[in-house]
């Protein structure tokens, strides 16, 4: 009778059985066909029970060395606990203790996402701050786009879950399913658009100029009286087709050019008090997680939350201006919290 493969759990309950009825280790070999080593190291298995856990004794950290984390984490913010402590010199210290020690200095951070500063792009910073230190911004028309898409940033679909509730299922699309470019203004208490650029065209000079004569100058611009359009200052990033020089012609032709047309530093969303304005559309069209099925119904629900911004609202926005140039100043130009 040759060994075989492990016992099945049958047979691994008719032996617990037999055991019971006085039976013999051989005996319940001969009875399952089984090699009498096999019964005898499962008997001897089950009788030996589960090992204690040996509790280690945990590394102590000293005040010294917890300086050292504290400095190495500074230094290195998005390193691992094992890569802080690691830098440290300091060994033996459990993932558990590491975190535990991470936690009272530290907190679980995404990085954020913005284009890198340069000295080139701090000095324009400060030159641009230090030119509109005391210009009017009730005035100033901000200006951007804004892309929404069907299902909105990855890291909102999460949510408080009750126990034994199972999480909703989501739409899962090649591609993101596509999205929609969103163009609007603000200037004092007073929102401009939004409106839709046409699926499929990607804005390069002339579709942009195209696009602002068919929008904001026919539906907005037009309207205004002599003495508002004298004094509006536009603002607009440094899009390639915002900056060109067939752009900037054509704005001049327009009457905004030179004093009208406000310039604007390199690398510098966190001046623009519109993508503030942006956030807010954003959080109520996507709240709760929700999904699009249309281009059309994420545009519908992009224009029902603009209408319920409400002046207030964008006033504070375009009145938080001289606190955002004092900022940059006492911030050496660097960027400064939106």
């Amino acid at each position: 009778m040759g060994q075989k493969k492990d016992l099945t759990g049958s047979e691994k309950s008719k032996i617990v059985r037999y055991l019971a009825g006085g039976c013999s280790s051989l005996k319940i070999a001969k009875l399952l066909k089984r090699d009498h080593r096999t019964i005898k190291r499962f008997i001897q298995n089950s009788q030996q029970g589960r090992k204690k856990r040996v509790e280690k004794p945990r590394r102590k950290i000293t005040a010294h060395e917890l300086r050292k984390v504290k400095r190495a984490a500074a230094k290195m913010p998005l390193a691992t606990s094992l890569a802080i402590f690691q830098s440290c010199n300091i060994t033996g210290v459990p993932k558990s203790t590491r975190c535990a020690i991470l936690r009272d200095t530290a907190k679980v951070r995404k990085a954020e996402r913005r284009p890198p500063l340069n000295k080139t792009h701090k000095l324009k910073r400060q030159d641009w701050a230090k030119k509109y230190l005391k210009t009017d911004f009730s005035k100033v028309l901000w200006t951007d786009e804004m892309r929404v898409s069907l299902d909105g940033p990855d890291g909102w679909a999460r949510g408080w879950i009750g126990k034994g509730q199972r999480a909703p299922v989501r739409l899962r699309r090649q591609q993101g399913g596509g999205g929609v470019l969103v163009w609007a203004g603000i200037i004092k208490d007073e929102l401009v658009g939004p409106f839709r650029v046409e699926d499929g065209v990607k804005l390069n000079s002339q579709s942009y100029c195209q696009f602002l004569e068919d929008t904001f100058f026919k539906q907005w611009y037009r309207k205004k009286s002599a003495s508002f359009k004298k004094n509006m200052i536009f603002m607009q990033d440094n899009a390639p087709s915002h900056a060109s020089k067939y752009s900037t012609a054509w704005l001049a032709r327009k009457g905004i050019k030179e004093e009208k047309l406000m310039t604007w530093p390199p690398c510098s969303p966190d001046l623009n008090p519109i993508e503030n304005l942006w956030s807010i559309i954003k959080c109520e069209i996507y709240k709760e997680g929700k999904q699009y099925t249309s281009l059309n119904s994420v545009w519908e629900a992009v224009v029902a939350a603009a209408r319920n911004v409400d002046g207030e609202q964008i006033k504070t926005l375009t009145e938080s201006m001289d606190g955002r140039l004092l900022s940059v100043l006492a911030k050496k130009c660097g960027y400064i919290g939106r």
